[in-house]
């Protein structure tokens, strides 16, 4: 998706009131907080670093684009947060996944069953793996409704039908299965499943990429008003910076397992810093030139079984000189607000002092 300038202005239309965001924010103002986030997946061949050394926040009412290439670990850090890990083979080492002052990593089962679906919430990137083939979708809505809140079947059923309403499904299709929907229509349905009981946290892995642009901007569309409508935070996990640019406050890339660079909207396509996240920006398509080939970063994402010793993107890096490859970046801030960076150009050690701008028009 090419991205016009005016989706960069950055709206106050999904804002909470102060008194509510308190309720639902951490003593640090954080709705969610990672740190150090370390997931690993033990396997017959090997160990995969999945996640390595996570660092994310989330402020009520904001949303969060989370954007990489596959393989780079956003959705296994979304499972994490979900608590959906299969152990084994996977593994939380260690870190910590604080949501409303409560570390995630450190309750039990029980309390996870009461928090997933009804405070935080996953849009999946299938839908059509996501539903039940045998249960009619509002059998599916009421499911989640009758397990979070104290309410009969016929009540669950008429909050289901509400929340169909609601995505704009009409009501007498409630009963029917999914294979008789059309993708978009499914993914409606995922999401009408996912904030059924208003959660404070929405988590959409790619919830677009299936689906052609016209009812992506549909879905895109219906979920920024319902962001508004319910105050739910979200982290949107995507590949596209034009859905980045529409839907997001805050936007962290991903390289790797770890976050490279974060900040604002406008710090991140006003001032991009890092090496990666220009290279993203200038393969998106100009509207403004006529070229032949779009461009395109060099190599690939390495081997999770085999990361660099120094900075996990240095074998594909055109600035990267001797101490890259043996010696890791540490989080250096950089103007703006909350404006970080991972990259040893901006700490002032390496003989390329400015890194060249982006070639792509936004």
């Amino acid at each position: 998706m090419a991205i016009d300038n005016e989706q960069l202005t950055i709206d106050n239309e999904g804002a909470v009131d102060d008194a509510a965001a308190l309720s639902e924010q951490g003593d640090d103002g954080f709705l969610l907080d990672i740190r150090n986030l370390v997931v690993k997946f033990h396997t017959d061949d090997g160990v995969v670093h999945a996640v390595n050394g996570l660092d994310l926040s989330l402020k009520p009412g904001e949303t969060l684009g989370l954007v990489g290439e596959t393989g780079a670990g956003k959705t296994t850090s979304a499972l994490a947060i979900m608590g959906l890990i299969d152990c084994p083979p996977g593994r939380l080492h260690s870190g910590e996944i604080i949501y409303k002052d409560r570390d995630l990593m450190k309750i039990k089962e029980d309390e996870y069953l009461h928090i997933r679906g009804r405070e935080i919430s996953m849009i999946f990137q299938d839908p059509m793996t996501a539903l039940n083939p045998i249960m009619t979708v509002v059998d599916q809505i009421s499911e989640v409704i009758e397990n979070h809140q104290k309410v009969s079947a016929k009540e669950a059923e008429a909050r289901a039908i509400e929340m169909l309403n609601i995505v704009r499904i009409p009501a007498e299709r409630a009963k029917e299965y999914p294979h008789q929907f059309s993708g978009g229509m499914r993914q409606r349905v995922v999401i009408a499943i996912a904030l059924a009981c208003n959660p404070s946290l929405l988590i959409a892995d790619e919830p677009t990429t299936a689906l052609d642009v016209t009812i992506q901007a549909q879905v895109l569309r219906m979920m920024k008003d319902l962001r508004s409508k319910f105050n739910t935070s979200m982290i949107m996990i995507t590949h596209d910076f034009g859905i980045v640019a529409e839907t997001c406050d805050h936007v962290a890339i991903m390289y790797a397992g770890e976050i490279v660079e974060s900040g604002t909207l406008k710090d991140i396509f006003k001032s991009a810093a890092h090496p990666y996240t220009i290279g993203l920006f200038n393969a998106i398509p100009n509207l403004e030139k006529d070229i032949e080939f779009l461009y395109q970063i060099e190599g690939l994402m390495p081997d999770p079984m085999d990361l660099p010793d120094g900075c996990p993107f240095s074998p594909r890096c055109a600035y990267a000189e001797e101490m890259c490859h043996t010696q890791k970046p540490e989080k250096l801030a950089l103007p703006g607000e909350g404006h970080m960076v991972k990259c040893h150009i901006h700490a002032g050690q390496l003989a390329t002092k400015e890194i060249g701008g982006r070639e792509a028009a936004i």
